[in-house]
């Protein structure tokens, strides 16, 4: 059903088959399948099927300026996030897009507001995934960290949460090193090593009181919070 959302269509049954690592004679067996539990799947053998409605989602119900946010905040975390996020928001798209009546679904896919980027974000040279599953899951993280004067550090720290901004990805954490709350742009993390220590349950705790510091010191300038 993923693949019938997100790939172009008509989607091929050589293009599902190989996706999904079966035959084609299993495809064809599998949309008969999806038919008769009542999706409705336009196309057949040989000129490939489209996705006309979803019956794993239920229907949504959403106003064109709505639908409109949602198209702006998902392309601009396709351009901002790491490789994971950006396929998650594809995915999350169709997703939505598959709820959508058909005069929403052309609203969606024809937002009339677009977003666009002349410069491409600094890659990382770590898995901010590993960072956001250790926010998450609240676990101790190991880093080797280049400041600006290009000092380096091994550091024990609390990750709180990842702040993407226009030019750079920061993550907020207490730091063991410093005893206190630091900010560190993830281009400048070297490594990154997860561990089982837990902190939990303090993340809420630390966070609220980085962000209440943070607005103390920089008072309006904190409103990204």
């Amino acid at each position: 059903m993923q693949l019938l959302r997100t790939l172009p269509k008509p989607v091929t049954a050589v293009t599902l088959a190989e996706r999904l690592e079966v035959s084609k004679r299993t495809v064809h067996r599998d949309v008969d399948a999806l038919r008769a539990a009542g999706g409705q799947i336009d196309g057949e053998a040989g000129v490939g099927y489209t996705l006309v409605e979803d019956i794993a989602l239920p229907p949504q119900t959403l106003t064109r300026l709505e639908t409109e946010a949602l198209a702006i905040g998902l392309a601009e975390v396709q351009h901002r996030g790491d490789a994971q996020l950006a396929a998650a928001a594809r995915d999350a798209l169709a997703k939505i897009t598959a709820t959508l009546h058909e005069r929403q679904q052309r609203d969606f896919l024809h937002a009339v507001s677009q977003v666009y980027r002349f410069t491409t974000p600094e890659p990382s040279t770590v898995d901010i995934s590993a960072i956001r599953e250790a926010c998450w899951s609240e676990k101790v993280l190991q880093i080797r960290y280049e400041d600006r004067k290009g000092a380096v550090t091994e550091r024990q720290i609390y990750p709180l949460a990842v702040l993407y901004f226009e030019y750079a990805v920061m993550l907020l954490a207490y730091c063991n090193l410093r005893d206190d709350y630091r900010s560190f742009h993830v281009t400048h993390i070297l490594n990154v090593t997860a561990t089982d220590e837990s902190f939990r349950p303090h993340r809420v705790r630390y966070l609220n009181d980085y962000v209440a510091d943070l607005r103390a010191r920089l008072g309006d300038r904190a409103k990204i919070f």
